[in-house]
């Protein structure tokens, strides 16, 4: 029999997604979410996850990205369990009220900053860091007190069902959600109220959920990426540098990574030094025929392998190859790839790469490299290798990015205090550490007062020696107010 167009009816659609909005809703509203209690047993739950099913976890990277175990286990499994046992350790910390100044206008008195849940959070993950990116904002959202709704990518199939099966076996479903599908489900969650939405991805997408939220005036947490460059001056340890770019490219899922070297900008007199240690040390890490190497992701699927290709095959771009180019359609993998002096209007240079191609511009100083870096959008990260004092400050004080790193790349990830976020079209708003918990709590202010001190000048009828203790209280100082007490000043 024909399928009937019932059956083709997408299982998750906006019906769905309404009720379990109210439901979860229902369950924020009776003020479970709240306690020290609950948030700590989810985070205990959110931690067993990573704890008790990590090969399990490997073993979906590998099917959806042909991950290493050693990425796996480092950029995504062992830092959710460090965000977890932060957020545990520091949870009561976060909770407490900050104790805020007063002014003399409202002598006597006290205040606070109390940090409040938000309500029913959305995220929405990325297919790269599938298991990373899609549990570490939850983190934030539970610690905060928020009930959650997790979206998983449908392009890393393999990771999304197992979060599907380890959240609810672990988590409270009365509270936290997993909802798989693709464009469909993402759409039917979208057409929601929520009352924060935060999503990680590319900005073609972000501008569709920016343009979502608004409808309902829903804040967002955007993270998403854009060509983040690398800076390398002459006079340094060359070995380490070019060991240091490449694992942050290749090492980073084989470039498939928001925070990856997208390019590097280095002097036209060292420019053949640096592509020389590229290629030594990618051999030493690779191999000679790295589209065997065990250490290396594929590329996601067919439509980014052949966006990769288009770039790479472009006319002024594909005689540009000093190292690999190699690619193998049926396993989806293409070789580390150098580009010697791209041409800067070449699509390589005009989009964010997000894979294994890296191309080197050439600039005659090494400070036009930061004019070039502000000449386009403001990215996710970037880095600069020196020894030179000077030019570590003049790259601090001059490039706006999400985040900036000297003599080394995409390790400030990894640093919990400081906050990980984008600037212009690389995002906006952060998260890790306290920042996650803060990225998911509204900061209320709160006043206390007591009946004593009750000041008549506040209250009509209003006077001239009102106006000029008013003007004294709000901008003078000690004599000032005297003064206005006494009469002694003119309005």
């Amino acid at each position: 029999m024909a399928s009937t167009v019932e059956e083709q009816k997408v299982h998750f659609d906006s019906k769905d997604a309404l009720t379990m909005v109210e439901e979860l809703r229902g369950s924020y509203g009776s003020g479970k979410t709240r306690s020290y209690e609950w948030r700590e047993s989810q985070l205990k739950n959110l931690l067993k996850v990573a704890e008790h099913h990590e090969q399990e976890i490997v073993d979906a990277l590998r099917s959806d990205l042909s991950k290493p175990e050693f990425e796996a286990y480092v950029q995504e499994i062992s830092m959710l369990k460090n965000s977890c046992k932060l957020a545990l350790k520091e949870l009561r910390n976060w909770m407490k009220p900050e104790k805020a100044k007063t002014s003399i206008t409202t002598f006597p008195s006290s205040a606070e900053i109390v940090s409040e849940p938000l309500g029913v959070i959305l995220i929405i993950s990325a297919w790269n860091y599938p298991f990373l990116l899609s549990l570490d904002p939850v983190v934030g959202a539970i610690a905060a007190g928020n009930a959650v709704v997790l979206k998983p990518s449908e392009l890393a199939p393999a990771t999304s069902s197992l979060l599907a099966k380890l959240v609810g076996e672990y988590m409270d479903s009365s509270s936290i959600r997993v909802v798989e599908g693709a464009v469909a489900e993402t759409s039917a969650l979208l057409e929601q109220k929520w009352d924060k939405i935060c999503y990680t991805g590319n900005g073609r997408v972000g501008r569709i959920v920016m343009t979502s939220a608004a409808k309902h005036l829903t804040p967002v947490l955007l993270e998403l990426g854009g060509k983040s460059p690398v800076v390398v001056d002459s006079g340094i340890n060359l070995q380490v540098a070019a060991r240091r770019i490449i694992v942050g490219k290749w090492g980073c899922n084989n470039g498939q990574a928001c925070i990856a070297p997208d390019y590097i900008v280095t002097t036209k007199d060292f420019a053949p030094k640096l592509v020389d240690s590229l290629k030594r040390e990618l051999e030493n890490f690779y191999g000679n025929n790295p589209l065997e190497s065990k250490d290396l992701s594929r590329i996601v699927n067919s439509n980014h392998f052949a966006r990769l290709i288009k770039l790479l095959d472009e006319d002024k771009v594909s005689g540009k190859i000093v190292l690999g180019g190699e690619r193998d359609k049926t396993n989806l993998r293409i070789a580390p790839t150098i580009l010697l002096d791209v041409s800067r209007d070449s699509l390589i240079m005009n989009e964010e790469i997000f894979g294994p191609l890296l191309p080197i511009l050439t600039v005659d100083r090494v400070e036009e490299s930061f004019d070039l870096i502000n000449s386009g959008t403001k990215p996710l990260a970037a880095y600069l290798f020196t020894n030179n004092k000077k030019l570590k400050e003049h790259f601090v004080r001059t490039v706006s990015a999400g985040g900036l790193v000297v003599n080394d790349t995409t390790i400030h990830l990894a640093v919990p205090s400081l906050p990980f976020g984008g600037v212009g079209e690389s995002g906006m708003g952060a998260y890790h550490g306290k920042f996650s918990f803060d990225a998911f709590s509204h900061k209320k202010a709160v006043v206390y007062r007591g009946f004593a001190g009750d000041a008549s000048v506040r209250y009509p009828p209003y006077t001239k020696g009102k106006l000029r203790l008013l003007k004294a209280l709000i901008g003078g100082g000690i004599l000032s107010i005297i003064r206005a007490l006494f009469g002694w000043s003119k309005a």
